[in-house]
C-alpha cells in the first residue's frame, strides 16, 4: 500500500504547476479596453442621478372647502285664506314674473262683497254731496255734516277692504325667478296651511361653507374664489365672498360664509353639491422643487444635494408650504440652482454624480 504515497505527491506537484502557468498567463495578458464608464484606478464611480432646477414661480394661495348652493331667493307659496283652486295661470318649471298672478281661487263670494261695497260707497258719497250743498245754505248743522263725511269714509274703508279680500283669491309671484312643480289641482280645496307651488330665484347662486377660523384674518367680502361641481366638472364658476358670520363656531372652531356666483344660462341649480377654492394669498418669486429631493435628517431637519461642478453637496433646507407634489424652499437655495431628484440614496456628500444626459454625451 505504500507505492500510493509517492504517486499522491506527483499529482498535487503537477497541479500546482499548472495553477501558476494560468496566474502567469493572466498577468501577462494585455488590459482590457477602457470603457466611457471606467474610472481611473484609486478615484470614486460617479452615480447616475436625475436632476432638476430650482424654479420661482408666482403661487395662489388657496384653501378648499365643501358647500351647498341654494338660491338667491326661495319661497313655497301658501294661500291667505281658504278656498277652492279655479284656475292655474303657470307651467311647472316656467320662467315667471314679479306680480304675475299664478294661482286664483274661487272668489264669487268676494267679488259680490267688493260690488256691494262699491254701491255703498257710491249712496254715500251722494249723500255726503247733498249735506255739504246743504251745509252752505245753512239748512243742516254742522254736525250733519262731519256724519256725512264720516259715514262716507266708512264706505271707502268698506271697498278697499273687500278689494284686499279678493286679491287675497290670487296667488302671486313674490320676485321673477322659475316655479317648482304644483302640489295641487283645479278643483283642489286648499286651506292657509297648505303649499301651493314653490319659486327660486337662481339668476345668482348663493353658496354657504365653513372654513377653520384660522383663516378668519384673511378672508374679507368680495374676495375671489372658485366653484366646480360634478354636474360640471369641467366649469369653473367664478364667484366672491358675500358675508361672513360674525360669530365663531365654538364647538367646529368654523366660520360660516356666504359666496355669490352669477349663474349663467342656469347651468347650476339651488342644492347640488359644490366644491369651493377660496384664494387667499398671491405670492411671487417663491422657489418650488419636487418633493422627491427633499431628504428628512434628524432634528427635523431637511436636506436635498445640489449638484456642483459635477459633485454633489449636501444642502440643509427649510421648506414651506406643499402643493401638487411640489415644495416651496424659503431658505437653502437660489433659483436656477440643479438639484438632485432621483438617486439620492447612492449619495454622499461631495460624491460625483453623472445624469442620463452627460452619460449620453460621452458616445
Amino acid at each position: 500500500m505504500s507505492f500510493r504515497h509517492p504517486l499522491l505527491v506527483v499529482l498535487c506537484v503537477a497541479g500546482l504547476a499548472g495553477l501558476g502557468v494560468h496566474a502567469w498567463r493572466a498577468n501577462g495578458a494585455a488590459p482590457a479596453p477602457a470603457t466611457k464608464d471606467a474610472v481611473a484606478p484609486g478615484a470614486a464611480r460617479p452615480v447616475l442621478v436625475e436632476v432638476a432646477a430650482v424654479a420661482a414661480r408666482t403661487v395662489i394661495d388657496d384653501v378648499a372647502a365643501v358647500g351647498t348652493l341654494v338660491s338667491n331667493q326661495s319661497v313655497v307659496l301658501h294661500p291667505e285664506v281658504a278656498g277652492r283652486v279655479a284656475t292655474i295661470r303657470f307651467r311647472d318649471g316656467s320662467a315667471v314674473r314679479h306680480g304675475a298672478v299664478l294661482i286664483e281661487l274661487d272668489s264669487a263670494v268676494q267679488q259680490a262683497e267688493l260690488q256691494q261695497a262699491k254701491a255703498e260707497l257710491m249712496l254715500a258719497e251722494a249723500n255726503a254731496r247733498r249735506v255739504e250743498d246743504l251745509f252752505k245754505g245753512k239748512f243742516v248743522s254742522s254736525s250733519a255734516r262731519d256724519e256725512a263725511a264720516s259715514r262716507l269714509e266708512v264706505a271707502r274703508a268698506s271697498v278697499a277692504l273687500a278689494q284686499a279680500r279678493l286679491e287675497r283669491t290670487r296667488i302671486r309671484a313674490p320676485f321673477d325667478g322659475i316655479v317648482g312643480i304644483r302640489k295641487v289641482n283645479v278643483g283642489d280645496y286648499v286651506r292657509d296651511s297648505d303649499a301651493l307651488v314653490n319659486i327660486e330665484d337662481i339668476a345668482t347662486l348663493k353658496l354657504d361653507f365653513r372654513l377653520p377660523e384660522l383663516y378668519l384674518g384673511r378672508l374679507a367680502p368680495g374676495q375671489a374664489l372658485e366653484v366646480t361641481s360634478d354636474v360640471l366638472p369641467d366649469v369653473v364658476f367664478p364667484a366672491t365672498i358675500d358675508a361672513i358670520d360674525p360669530m365663531v363656531d365654538a364647538e367646529g372652531r368654523a366660520v360660516l360664509l356666504r359666496a355669490r356666483l352669477a349663474n349663467d344660462k342656469e347651468r347650476l341649480r339651488p342644492g347640488v353639491f359644490a366644491r369651493v377654492r377660496v384664494l387667499v394669498d398671491r405670492r411671487d418669486d417663491v422657489l418650488l422643487v419636487p418633493e422627491t429631493a427633499l431628504i428628512p435628517a434628524p432634528g427635523q431637519t431637511q436636506f436635498v444635494y445640489r449638484v456642483e461642478d459635477g459633485h454633489a453637496r449636501r444642502v440643509e433646507v427649510k421648506t414651506g408650504a406643499r402643493r401638487a407634489a411640489e415644495v416651496e424652499v424659503v431658505q437653502g437655495l437660489a433659483p436656477g440652482d440643479r438639484i438632485v431628484i432621483a438617486g439620492q440614496l447612492k449619495l454622499r456628500d461631495g460624491a460625483p454624480v453623472m445624469t442620463a444626459a452627460d452619460r449620453g454625451g460621452d458616445g
